[in-house]
């Protein structure tokens, strides 16, 4: 019976790209087959800005459009940026608890900076730590603040990352790796897209999903013990 309580899908807020929604990126994920998704417990959320421009998707996708922040044209100055993380932080306290984040484009970019600007304090004060990451089309921040405290030290956070031939941001996505230790990585044919798990992509997924549940249910299972551990003053 223990078990049952300690044993739990892992949970991950899901950001969404530039200009486009939760409900997007919910589809998008659908595409993954049902033996990976049922293991997994996703909670889509809209980003905080309503769209301020024309969205890529416009005649794909249903509107409304959201954005995370904006920028300028260089990405080196970014606008919203600490309302932004500050809502993610809400996000978590309110559906959690919370253990990874599975970004694309925008929300990958987001989603992949996390982890290291939390270990700075720069954000994500109140909640636990990210445990793991899925991050697919990403790139590093470029804002040299955020930079400085996002990369400066390796990210232990363990992450798979999906890089398409012919995205745009791939060199970017490729760079990002650097920072990271032991990162998996996904290689697909297509471009900026959240792509379909082929017979390569599959195994090597669901062998990241299972390495996050067994750390999860160490985890609960010593806070149980610890909870249940005789006090001694």
């Amino acid at each position: 019976m223990g078990n049952e309580e300690v044993e739990r899908r892992p949970r991950f807020l899901c950001l969404h790209g530039f200009r486009t929604s939760g409900e997007i990126l919910k589809k998008q994920v659908d595409k993954w087959p049902q033996s990976l998704l049922q293991k997994l417990d996703l909670v889509f959320v809209d980003a905080p800005f309503p769209s301020q421009g024309k969205s890529d998707v416009e005649g794909v996708f249903d509107p409304p459009y959201y954005e995370w922040f904006q920028f300028n044209k260089e990405f080196t100055e970014y606008i919203n940026f600490e309302p932004c993380l500050a809502y993610i932080e809400d996000c978590m306290v309110k559906y959690g608890p919370i253990d990874g984040l599975l970004g694309f484009s925008q929300g990958a970019i987001l989603s992949a900076a996390l982890p290291g600007l939390q270990a700075k304090g720069v954000g994500l004060t109140k909640v636990p730590k990210i445990k793991c990451l899925i991050i697919v089309g990403g790139a590093k921040l470029r804002e040299p603040l955020l930079v400085e405290k996002a990369y400066s030290s390796p990210i232990l956070c363990p992450s798979i990352h999906f890089l398409g031939e012919t995205d745009f941001l791939k060199p970017y996505g490729t760079e990002l790796l650097e920072s990271f230790v032991d990162p998996l990585v996904i290689h697909h044919p297509k471009g900026h897209t959240v792509p379909r798990l082929d017979d390569k992509g599959l195994p090597i997924m669901l062998s990241f999903i299972e390495r996050i549940q067994k750390a999860i249910a160490r985890e609960e299972e010593q806070k149980l013990c610890s909870e249940k551990a005789p006090q001694t003053y």
